[in-house]
């Protein structure tokens, strides 16, 4: 079907169906016909489901649906069914899906759990945001799969740590929007974050810090001026939360990838066994950020420690990924030790480098024998790394390049586009956004990326597994900050990561996202308001002595308010309406704001006009 529908279609980019467009879907299928008509869904919903993946998904659509004031039960009758989910085999691979809706009902097919899945996310965002009298489901044939394989994002717990039911917010939010890779960052200098029954001093001290910096550390100039919190942090997940965890994301079909960092950013770990350093300590869990010259030493001891953390780690996360880090690792202390200086002679090295390197390898043969597969940091290409290895390319594409053509698989997550604990206003550390870690990406620069560099052959392309957004918390303090940088940004990737690069517009994609602010409030999600459009120079049209602008909003039903006078605007400000005109005899600052249906507001937008 997939093939019927897409036949015809143009290589290049082009505006999605104007039936994809009035429905709103995030991200955009594949293929979309919508012919007239909708099914009204009963008050009492009856969903066929027979084996054990269409069951799970119909357990997590009745529970969806109840939300919405729509009780539902499982049937093994068909014919009483309103909601159908089968299981056949497809063409569009192992996550695509047919959504059909029509005056039979409603029928989701897909060759697995994971496409019966989507087609359940795509159905509720067809549904009323909220709970009403009547569930009119608009007639659609959809054929849709995903464009790549892995579609993840990260949450860092190290820096600041983030409650289990938090942890499984943060999966659904990606699970809604077809994202399929959890990517778990668990240790860093800051803090271990998960129980090691072996190594009980791992959550006993490592787990702990005993304050924090305050402020934005990148604007210090010197130590002098740090000052800290003076309030001990941390935390942990137990073995059962974890286990809890990873339960809760296989329902949703959301792989976890946990991240075990070394050598590197393992201070933590020196902090409750500082023999496995390459120096005398003591030392202490880190409490500023950065990148710190202590990490463990390559010796037998440090290997015997990972093996030991890895064998307890592998039994708790099914997945076929470990992320071992590898980036940011200073060799300072590695070139002072004799220890390693015995490594380098034994193993004919010339390069302290090429210990890393060794190192990795060493891990990922264990790993391998675990039934692993070693991911880590596009560093770890500096010391050489096996044919096995996947590289996450984050310092731009440039290493994920190299490694695809050397035939490694690649996950691209560079930071000028898809790091999304950077701001979201073009004003450094602008007051109206909450301290963050600096840097600039607007919703355009994700939605306009393409993780399929034009360097690489067809041939290579193919090693790149997919995108992957990051969420480092440094300054991400908590749950509500994360989702008021996560939203509406993830929505951006959720289609880098599904839509192919021909069939995405940006321009076509703000109206769909438009939609999906309702769905957000249903939820209490945290988002940000976006901006008002059309406040800059480019857009504004002389006439006469004047400048006229044509603002408009990105939230259905928000109000835009603006001042003339470089003050804020808010609820009491002018109200715009249909154009705004602005003397050109006179420099002034001109501001708007989106006031959102909730009563939250954006950030201003700003125009100095002269």
């Amino acid at each position: 079907m997939l093939a019927g529908l897409l036949a015809g279609r143009p290589a290049l980019a082009q505006l999605p169906d104007p039936a994809a467009q009035r429905l709103g879907l995030v991200p955009l299928p594949r293929a979309v016909t919508a012919p007239a008509g909708a099914y009204e869904l009963p008050q009492k919903i009856s969903i066929y489901a027979v084996s054990p993946d269409e069951r799970n998904v119909a357990n997590l659509l009745k529970d969806m649906l109840t939300a919405l004031g729509k009780p539902a039960v499982l049937t093994t009758s068909r014919a009483a069914a309103q909601i159908r989910l089968a299981t056949a085999p497809a063409a569009a691979g192992p996550e695509g899906y047919r959504l059909v809706v029509d005056r039979a009902g409603v029928q989701i097919t897909a060759a697995g759990g994971a496409g019966l899945f989507y087609g359940a996310q795509t159905l509720l965002q067809l549904l009323p945001a909220r709970p009403g009298a009547r569930v009119r489901v608009p007639y659609v044939r959809i054929a849709d799969q995903p464009a790549f394989r892995w579609r993840g994002a990260m949450l860092d717990v190290s820096r600041h740590f983030f409650p289990v039911e938090f942890v499984k917010k943060y999966i659904d939010f990606l699970a809604a929007y077809k994202l399929n890779t959890f990517h778990w960052h668990l240790t860093d200098d800051q803090g271990w974050r998960i129980e090691i029954k072996k190594y009980p001093r791992l959550t006993q001290v490592s787990a702990f810090r005993q304050e924090t910096l305050v402020g934005p550390q990148q604007l210090f100039k010197t130590p002098a001026e740090f000052k800290y919190d003076g309030t001990p942090y941390g935390g942990f997940y137990t073995q059962a939360q974890i286990r809890e965890v990873v339960a809760y994301a296989q329902r949703r079909y959301v792989t976890i990838v946990p991240e075990i960092e070394m050598p590197g950013h393992s201070v933590a770990v020196l902090a409750a066994y500082p023999e496995l350093a390459c120096k005398p300590g003591p030392y202490a869990t880190w409490t500023m950020w950065g990148v710190n010259e202590d990490i463990v030493c390559p010796t037998e001891p440090t290997f015997r420690f990972f093996e030991d953390v890895l064998t307890e780690v592998c039994a708790l996360f099914p997945g076929p990924y470990v992320h071992i880090g590898g980036d940011e690792s200073p060799k300072v202390r590695w070139k002072e030790s004799a220890a390693v200086q015995e490594i380098m002679k034994r193993e004919g090295f010339d390069d302290v480098e090429k210990v890393q390197g060794w190192f990795n390898r060493r891990i990922e043969k264990f790993l391998q024998a675990k039934g692993k597969k070693l991911v880590g940091w596009d560093e770890i290409l500096e010391g050489g790394i096996s044919a096995s290895a996947t590289v996450m390319s984050w310092r731009g594409e440039k290493g994920g390049i190299e490694a695809a053509k050397h035939g490694n698989d690649v996950v691209m997550t560079p930071t000028t586009n898809l790091y999304i604990d950077y701001g979201q206003n073009p004003r450094p550390h602008s007051p109206y956004e909450p301290l963050m870690i600096g840097g600039y990406l607007p919703l355009d620069k994700i939605y306009n990326y393409n993780p399929l560099p034009k360097e690489l052959t067809p041939a290579q392309q193919k090693h790149i597994l997919g995108p992957q957004a990051n969420m480092w918390t440094e300054y991400i303090t908590t749950p509500e900050k994360v989702e008021f940088m996560l939203f509406p940004r993830l929505l951006a990737v959720s289609e880098v990561a599904w839509t192919p690069a021909a069939q995405k517009s940006y321009d076509a994609f703000l109206p769909r996202m438009g939609q999906q602010f309702a769905r957000l409030d249903a939820r209490r999600i945290n988002y940000r308001v976006p901006e008002p459009l059309g406040l800059d120079s480019a857009s504004q049209v002389r006439q006469g002595d004047r400048a006229v602008f044509t603002l408009r909003s990105l939230v259905p039903g928000a109000q835009i308010r603006y001042t003339l006078d470089g003050t804020l605007p808010d609820e009491t400000t002018a109200l715009f309406r249909n154009t705004l005109a602005v003397p050109l005899n006179r420099r002034l600052t001109v501001r708007a704001v989106t006031v959102a249906p909730n009563g939250r507001k954006s950030a201003p937008a700003e125009l100095l006009v002269k």
